[in-house]
């Protein structure tokens, strides 16, 4: 996996994007890295400067995540998922226990909203795909109808401009196969989850069955931000991630 690194510093963060993004998805927030701090910023398998995975199953993401954890080396870690990302996070941090310190969750859904799952349909899923994202027009057509769940500055779907449309469509397909959160019930670190006053309804819906599954959990929201927190709430989600606890 490509891993973008950012600060020195001894405490040690790696960040895992959402479906259709990047390590630059981590830009925003790369600036304001304190020193004591190391954000690493990957791409996952098949996205951006990584190659594609050996099979396109959870297990073997959550194998190459973890071969780039031992690779950092630090003993322990906070693991940060935005969207997706964060299901991927959630499975990580399942196999590897104690060897991470603390998850950050971000924009994450408990379940796979059937507007998504529509696109997974064997007969007209790939088609209703590529109309939606490959294609400018509709990319500029489902910019529109999300307005409600961005800021007027941002776009829900600049990244899928330059992106490997089969990698992420398969992407698609691997995470309708992550279901059931009662394999998450037994995590025990520190888990912050935080999602955009504007985001999804299933985002916000998933909030409570997070909440439910993990006593030690808390769950904060972003004011003014939708589905892109990383753009939208930068300092919100810094003093967060950063646990400048004072200042939430």
């Amino acid at each position: 996996m490509h891993v973008e690194r950012y600060g020195a510093g001894a405490e040690v963060y790696l960040a895992l994007h959402g479906w259709g993004g990047d390590h630059r998805t981590f830009a925003p927030i790369a600036a304001q890295v304190p020193s004591s701090a190391s954000l690493y910023s990957a791409d996952l398998p098949g996205c951006g400067g990584s190659p594609a995975p050996r099979d396109w199953e959870p297990s073997s993401i959550v194998d190459e995540i973890s071969s780039a954890i031992e690779t950092i080396g630090a003993e322990r870690l906070t693991l940060i998922g935005n969207c997706s990302g964060a299901n991927l996070a959630l499975l990580t941090a399942t196999k590897l226990g104690s060897s991470i310190a603390r998850l950050v969750l971000v924009d994450v859904f408990a379940f796979m909203p059937r507007y998504f799952r529509l696109f997974t349909n064997q007969s007209y899923g790939r088609y209703a795909y590529y109309s939606a994202f490959a294609n400018p027009v509709g990319r500029w057509l489902g910019n529109q109808s999300l307005r409600g769940h961005r800021t007027t500055e941002t776009d829900l779907t600049s990244s899928f401009v330059a992106i490997d449309h089969k990698a992420t469509y398969r992407y698609l397909q691997m995470l309708a196969k992550i279901d059931g959160l009662e394999q998450f019930r037994d995590l025990q670190m520190p888990i912050d989850i935080a999602y955009g006053e504007r985001t999804f309804g299933a985002v916000k819906r998933s909030v409570a069955h997070w909440l439910g599954l993990w006593p030690q959990a808390r769950a904060v929201e972003l004011k003014g931000a939708g589905h892109l927190p990383f753009v939208e709430a930068t300092e919100q989600l810094c003093r967060l991630i950063f646990e400048e606890k004072e200042n939430l």
